[in-house]
């Protein structure tokens, strides 16, 4: 998923998930049921998430262009020096 697909799941995420409260809320206050309400919300956090964790094609509209990897050869790794510092202790 690119960043822009992360950015637009968070906003569908959100959306979605307001909906189902205000909905929820609603149909349980004018039903009077406090279970009926839990459920339609459970039932809905449950579909947001089948909607937004999966990696589905639109989330990815804009991937991201990878930077190609380099020798080790031509670059070797800095090799450290015998230079290391001393801890100095202090007597009370």
């Amino acid at each position: 998923m690119d960043w822009q697909g992360q950015k637009l799941a968070e906003q569908v995420m959100q959306i979605m998930l307001v909906i189902f409260a205000i909905g929820a809320f609603l149909t349980g206050y004018f039903m009077g049921s406090f279970q009926l309400m839990l459920f339609i919300y459970a039932g809905g956090v449950i579909l947001t998430t089948l909607t937004i964790i999966p990696d589905w094609p639109f989330f990815n509209h804009q991937p991201l262009k990878w930077l190609e990897p380099i020798d080790a050869e031509k670059h070797p790794k800095p090799e450290v020096t015998g230079l290391i510092s001393k801890k100095k202790t202090s007597k009370k």
